[in-house]
Formats: C-alpha cells, sequence, structure tokens
C-alpha cells in the first residue's frame, strides 16, 4: 500500500462556503462556531433514528461539540462512516453493560492531589482541563469531562507543584485533560516553566487531540513558546486516515520543526479501523507526517460503550498483519489498559514457540520457524576449555 502527498486533502470550506479564509483559520472562530446542537445537525445533514436519540440525550453524559474542521471530515451520506461514528452521539450511549464503569481506568483511586495522577513509579499524569475542541464519543474520562458528565474535574494546580516538588521519584509528567491546547499560550506556559523549574523532572509529554480536531490552533507562536521547553513530547490522536487533512500535516509539521517528538495513540473502534486495510492506511500517512505510531488501544470499558468495542482477537489479528508486511516504525503497540486500574498491558501475537534451557523456537511473520540457541553455561563448555 503506497502512500503519496496526494492522499492529504483539504475539505475547506465544505459546509461553510461564506466564511472567508481568514476566518476559517482562526482557531477561536473554529471553536466559537462548533456543532453543538441536534439543531445545528439537522441544518447540516440527515440524522438516523439512532443519532437523533442520542443527541438529544447527550447533555446527560458527555456534551455534543465538532468543529467545522473535523465535521467536514463527515461523510454526510454514510450512516456508517468512520468519523461520524466518533464525534455523533447515538442511541446505544445509554445502553449500559455489566462490565462498564465510570472510571474504567481507575485514575480516581491514584489520585495524590486535585487532578493529579500517580500510578506508575516515575511518572504521572497532570490534568488540566475538562474540556476539548470536539468529544469523542468513547472518551475514557466522560465522566469529568465536558461539564455534563456525572463527576467534575477538581484540579489545585498548586497542591499538584508541591507533590512533585516533594515526590523526587518522578521524572516524567503526562499533561492532559481534557485538552492542554485548548489553554492559553501564557497560561499554558505558566504550567510547563513550574514543572521544568522542579530540578528532578526530565520529560515533560502532552497528550493532545487539538493537532486533528483544531490545527489551525498549532500556531507558530506556540510552536516558538513550547520549544523552550525542552525535552518535550506530545502524543496526538488519530483513529482513521481521513482525518490526516492537509491542514492537519501542516500542523504536525510545525511541532516537528519545533523539535517535538510526535507519537500517535489510536483506540481500536468497531466500524472506524477494526481493519488491517485501514490501519495499514493510517500508520503510512502518520509516518509521512513526521508521527511514529506509538498504541494501539484496546477500547476502554467505559459507559455505553459496547457498540463501538472490537474482540481483542481483532487487534491481535491486525498487528500480525503490519509486523514484518510494512516499516518497523510503523507498527505501534497493541496496550489493554487493564480495567479496574491495572495500568497498560501490552498484547503481542504469540511469536515465541517454546522456550527452554538450550533454545527458544520462533515464528516469524511469514509462519516459518527458526530456533535460536541459549548462551552454554560453565557446565557446557568443551573439556579443553575446563579446570
Amino acid at each position: 500500500m503506497h502512500t503519496n502527498l496526494k492522499a492529504f486533502e483539504s475539505h475547506t470550506p465544505g459546509c461553510w462556503p461564506d466564511v472567508d479564509a481568514a476566518q476559517w483559520n482562526d482557531w477561536r472562530w473554529q471553536l466559537k462556531n462548533r456543532i453543538h446542537s441536534l439543531k445545528q445537525l439537522e441544518d447540516l445533514m440527515e440524522l438516523t433514528p439512532q443519532e437523533r436519540a442520542g443527541t438529544l440525550l447527550s447533555g446527560s453524559k458527555l456534551a455534543l461539540a465538532i468543529t467545522p474542521h473535523f465535521f467536514n471530515l463527515i461523510d454526510r451520506n454514510d450512516p456508517a462512516c468512520p468519523i461520524r461514528r466518533q464525534v455523533i452521539p447515538r442511541l446505544e450511549e445509554t445502553h449500559i453493560s455489566p462490565q462498564e464503569m465510570a472510571d474504567p481506568c481507575g485514575e480516581d483511586g491514584d489520585m495524590v492531589a486535585p487532578g493529579l495522577v500517580h500510578r506508575y513509579p516515575d511518572r504521572v499524569l497532570l490534568l488540566v482541563t475538562d474540556r476539548c475542541a470536539s468529544y469523542c464519543r468513547y472518551c475514557t474520562r466522560s465522566r469529568v469531562v465536558s461539564g455534563a458528565g456525572e463527576q467534575e474535574l477538581h484540579i489545585d494546580f498548586e497542591a499538584a507543584f508541591r507533590y512533585l516538588e516533594a515526590h523526587t521519584e518522578v521524572r516524567d509528567v503526562l499533561i492532559s485533560g481534557g485538552d492542554p491546547l485548548l489553554l492559553s499560550d501564557d497560561r499554558l506556559e505558566g504550567i510547563l516553566s513550574r514543572l521544568r523549574s522542579i530540578e528532578h523532572i526530565e520529560l515533560v509529554r502532552i497528550g493532545s487531540r487539538v493537532p486533528i480536531f483544531l490545527p489551525q490552533r498549532v500556531t507558530p507562536e506556540l510552536c516558538a513558546m513550547l520549544k523552550k521547553y525542552h525535552p518535550l513530547w506530545m502524543s496526538v490522536h488519530v483513529n482513521h486516515p481521513r482525518e490526516l487533512t492537509q491542514e492537519t500535516r501542516e500542523a504536525l509539521g510545525r511541532l516537528s520543526d519545533a523539535g517535538i517528538p510526535l507519537g500517535n495513540q489510536s483506540v481500536l473502534l468497531n466500524g472506524v479501523n477494526d481493519n488491517l486495510e485501514t490501519m495499514k492506511a493510517l500508520v503510512h500517512k502518520l509516518i509521512m507526517c513526521r508521527v511514529r505510531p506509538y498504541y494501539l488501544y484496546q477500547l476502554d470499558l467505559i459507559l455505553g460503550s459496547s457498540h463501538l468495542q472490537v474482540p481483542v482477537s481483532k487487534g491481535i489479528e491486525i498487528i500480525e498483519g503490519l509486523r514484518g508486511h510494512t516499516s518497523g516504525y510503523a507498527v505501534p503497540q497493541y496496550v489493554i489498559d487493564a480495567p479496574g486500574g491495572g495500568g497498560k498491558v501490552p498484547i503481542n501475537p504469540d511469536y515465541v514457540l517454546y522456550s527452554d534451557a538450550e533454545k527458544t523456537v520462533l515464528r516469524n511473520y511469514e509462519g516459518r520457524t527458526f530456533e535460536y540457541p541459549e548462551k552454554e553455561n560453565d557446565q557446557a563448555k568443551c573439556g579443553c576449555c575446563r579446570q
């Protein structure tokens, strides 16, 4: 499968033909003109009965919001459109399965200060906002994000910074939310500079879907500010190749040119990316954007998500179809965030068929088997080497 620059299309102005380029490219205009009501949706497209009912109920779980940029990616004539399935509410969101949870990753139990989660030994999660540019219907933090969930996200920056100053084992901070890039440049810089003042913090990461939902936000000024706080990494979130437009590619390029290494986290979703062809197209486009495919996530067991869930066997099948069949840089690690707070568990096809003290038997991507001999111990040395 070959990817070229022609695959990166611009969908501007789409449903907004009367908007001039200056407005369209203003991220504040994009936020102000998000689709957030049933009327706006029905003025722009014909909804299915499931979508209409889901939109009416969306305020009780997770708010509806879609930027004009991202809305233009929806195929309004296709109810099964993979972009549509990610951001338009559906009635199925109200169907709760027994195994689903409000807090599937167990973050609340590891919150050591309001907004600060410390689960792994040397790294923490710092939540800085409860708002996003658009809302993914499978959001892991739907309980606290958008203002419509069952909880409020309480943040106490000073308490979080005091905790970090006292805990010298912490060397890595992931800034997330909500979406940190919705903060103003000054406010985000205030957080970054405070973290950088803590001597033992070596690495700062930002998790954001803004370069995909709202690429206009990635301004030269933002990139110049971020560049001052290296080593700074960023994880973005792309699920389908259609999300990688020309505007998104340019935004990601500005971040890369500022020296920020980029990794992508995809969520495996039914009807969106649950087949090898789509995933291969996605990872190839990501590489063209200078983004390393990092994680493929099994969907967290959030409330009302079963219609988007994919069997784990399908995820393994996709990884098997990528490994050895495309660049190693293009193959993400498939992980399950163990329900209830167990952390990320890597899931891989079975390439080790047998192992003992003498050898390990391996299977390669073609299904061929090979033996790798183990190093001989002292007892197995030849006679001339023994004392």
